[in-house]
């Protein structure tokens, strides 16, 4: 049901992402603040709604099918907006493009096995993953806007390199689990 709290919370982190983008786009300190927290919010709410659908025995297929939407479209704005921004530069590129292009592996992964009744659970190296990759961008966010005495960019990238190691680990691991269905199984006729 659209209108169930889980599913409530996921539409929520999809419609904070224009508010978000909004404040990075007017690059201010203050807004660079106001932007991680909408961010962290967002972030919360994708463990948020899993967590309440459960435990509420309120999963549904809509929300089976916007959560990982809303989880996208979230994860891939930001890394768009911090690279045009310039936060996300030079050799920190590759750690992101790396991301994106697990994001659509994984995607059309998953939509290929469901046509042949596959499930494929995220694992919990993944779940990893989704964290440390939100923290690096939640601090790329701030960037030299966090206090001076920190290396906050810095701190960011560092966590894009181990977002985008365990991008790659976890990509093998969904893309050689997938293959063994897609090699096994005949296409319909």
């Amino acid at each position: 049901m659209l209108t169930s709290l889980p599913n409530l919370l996921t539409l929520s982190r999809i419609g904070l992402i224009p508010l978000m983008i909004a404040l990075m786009y007017v690059d201010t300190p203050e807004n660079r603040w106001m932007a991680w927290g909408i961010f962290t919010v967002a972030c919360a709410t994708d463990w948020l709604d899993g967590y309440l659908a459960r435990n509420m025995n309120d999963v549904s297929s809509l929300g089976r099918f916007l959560d990982p939407i809303a989880d996208k479209l979230l994860i891939t704005s930001v890394i768009v907006m911090l690279t045009a921004l310039g936060r996300i530069s030079d050799l920190v590129v590759i750690p992101a493009i790396i991301i994106l292009c697990r994001e659509l592996l994984v995607s059309g992964l998953r939509e290929y096995l469901a046509e042949i009744n596959v499930e494929m659970p995220v694992s919990k190296l993944a779940k990893w993953k989704t964290v440390i990759q939100m923290i690096a961008l939640g601090t790329l966010i701030v960037g030299d806007a966090g206090p001076s005495s920190w290396p906050v960019q810095t701190a960011g990238e560092w966590g894009m390199w181990i977002a985008g190691a365990l991008t790659v680990i976890t990509g093998y691991v969904y893309m050689a689990s997938g293959l063994k269905h897609m090699l096994g199984s005949r296409p319909k006729t």
